[in-house]
């Protein structure tokens, strides 16, 4: 049903393997996480701009917060004129609040592709063999196979936590699952951690919620604990391959350089507002000098 986002993505991430397999080896474990690794920087570098755009709104936005606080005390009786109104105001100012959440929202549908192509390596229910004969969207049997044989630090990249001890038992060799745990464990919190970590940032570059977007900030609010709990749950009781973790962490890795990055990008486009400082009192015994223009020039000691 999705195979306008499995294809493209699985197709990026066979690219990717070609590449490091040249110098690695076709099965080399690394060879495959870097695959992953440079799949999800493909894929974020092609939403650079998105995210500058979003940024730029939000930044937008927080400049015209006092207005919106304007009009929520004048108008907050009649909600339809306070639509109204925010949106005009919204208009003048080429501002896009859901916009804000709009980078967001887009990197669902390109996990729930990653995590379908990485799982059809190895079907739920087929033994090693099995999966090794079926060929994964743009990958062949041959390169399935490259892929449950290869390992990270001792555990296939398509394992996870909560694999049946049968499937793990079905691998060309032995699978330990200590060794699986060893991999995953560490990954799935450092994943959590950085998620946390991103996702508060995010919610400190979002503008004020106004009642067009009152329902999402608050979905929002919630995203530095519910993101990483996916993370852990999911890496934990669900069929999280070791791949996924890889994936996410390098996520939310390169969200929080980003979010740095274009953060500094933004803040030098602002413009300067000068700072008006006001003239100092006399002091008691003193009076101005004024200049012909009205402008106290200095100020002189009195009688």
């Amino acid at each position: 049903m999705l195979d306008f986002l499995y294809y493209p993505v699985s197709a990026v991430m066979w690219f990717w393997h070609q590449a490091f397999g040249l110098v690695l080896g076709p099965s080399s474990g690394v060879a495959w996480a870097l695959s992953v690794v440079f799949l999800v920087l493909t894929l974020r570098a092609l939403m650079i701009r998105p995210v500058l755009s979003q940024m730029r709104s939000a930044q937008r936005m927080r400049r015209i917060a006092p207005q919106l606080a304007e009009l929520r005390k004048k108008h907050g009786r009649d909600r339809q004129k306070l639509a109204e109104e925010t949106t005009r105001l919204h208009r003048e100012h080429g501002v896009s609040p859901l916009g804000s959440f709009l980078p967001v929202l887009v990197q669902i549908p390109v996990f729930i592709a990653l995590l379908h192509v990485l799982r059809y390596f190895n079907r739920p229910g087929l033994t090693f063999a099995q999966n090794a004969a079926i060929p994964n969207y743009v990958f062949g049997p041959d390169e399935v196979r490259s892929f449950l044989e290869a390992r990270l630090f001792g555990a296939p990249l398509s394992a996870y936590v909560s694999m049946p001890q049968s499937l793990l038992d079905s691998f060309g060799a032995p699978v330990d699952r200590i060794a699986v745990v060893a991999v995953a464990v560490p990954l799935m919190l450092l994943a959590a951690v950085a998620t946390h970590v991103t996702a508060r940032r995010s919610l400190r570059q979002q503008p004020a919620a106004d009642p067009q977007t009152a329902q999402v900030a608050g979905f929002m609010k919630l995203t530095p604990w519910l993101f990483p709990l996916g993370a852990i749950v999911g890496g934990l009781f669900f069929p999280f391959p070791i791949a996924i973790l890889v994936y996410w962490l390098t996520s939310n890795a390169w969200t929080l350089g980003q979010q740095h990055a274009i953060g500094r990008i933004v803040a030098r486009e602002q413009p300067s507002v000068p700072v008006r400082v006001p003239a100092a009192a006399p002091r008691p015994g003193q009076k101005p000098i004024r200049k012909p223009g009205g402008t106290a020039a200095r100020v002189r000691r009195g009688a």
